[in-house]
């Protein structure tokens, strides 16, 4: 394959040129970390090298606890999620097709989106406490807000040539509801609940800010106050991991559940 066709606008690549580009990019991170560190430039407290990071990795788990934090985070970081996404996939869908619903809840939405959760997170402290629940409260309000906007937008780019056929068949408003607009909207709707599950990942350290015992964002909290950052750069790594395979979870979610939406 030519140069010129590898970099031309929306033209497929082979899988063998993806994986090179994808593989190269990784090689010269991970090469300019290695020239940082081990080649003088940077001193240890500053960044760690990568073997003294694997070796963290390795005894945390030959210990078990970096398990034991993964656990607890996938815990706050999947609950707050899912408690966002129930309710503000139907909302967000309403809110963008329905002017009655958006007129009602969109001051609302975008006052909130606009406020910073780790701003929050003194009244949420007082109104529900220290435990686990004010941090999954910290994810849903991360999330819910902006979940909210982006699927009434999905919502509202339907067209409303559907829904005028629908009624023209002879489709009730539920039917039209039910059998149109939610299924027209669901493509978008998983891009933007994955686009989302990335933002729930990056309140992790703020949501474990307070009061946390166990977790990645407490484990990278407690590392910074010993400055150890090879610890704090292996739960970086963890969290971008963890990340990833969420990403390729709802990649392939869609791909199985919506595979007639490929090209759209």
């Amino acid at each position: 394959m030519s140069t010129r066709s590898l970099f031309a606008p929306k033209v497929d690549i082979p899988r063998s040129a993806s994986l090179a580009l994808g593989t190269g990019s990784v090689a010269i991170l991970i090469g300019f970390w290695c020239l940082l560190t081990y080649g003088g430039f940077t001193p240890p407290d500053f960044l760690a090298a990568p073997d003294r990071v694997l070796a963290a990795g390795i005894k945390r788990i030959g210990d078990l606890s970096l398990f034991r934090h993964i656990g607890s985070s996938l815990t706050v970081i999947l609950s707050g999620f899912l408690l966002a996404s129930i309710p503000a996939v139907p909302l967000g869908i309403l809110m963008g097709s329905f002017r009655a619903v958006q007129a009602a809840v969109e001051p609302i939405t975008g006052f909130m989106r606009y406020i910073p959760v780790s701003a929050l997170i003194p009244l949420l402290i007082l109104w529900i406490g220290i435990g686990i629940e004010q941090k999954i409260m910290v994810i849903f309000l991360g999330t819910f807000f902006q979940q909210l906007i982006l699927i009434s937008d999905v919502s509202a780019r339907v067209s409303k040539d559907l829904i005028d056929c629908a009624y023209t068949l002879g489709a009730s408003r539920r039917q039209v509801v039910q059998r149109i607009l939610f299924p027209a909207c669901m493509p978008g709707v998983l891009d933007n609940l994955r686009v989302t599950m990335g933002w729930a990942w990056t309140y992790l350290v703020v949501a474990e800010l307070v009061a946390a015992d166990s977790g990645l964002g407490y484990m990278i909290l407690n590392a910074m106050r010993g400055l150890f950052t090879d610890v704090i750069l292996l739960g970086v790594f963890t969290i971008g991991v963890l990340g990833l395979i969420t990403d390729f979870l709802f990649k392939l979610l869609r791909q199985r559940l919506l595979s007639w939406s490929a090209d759209l």
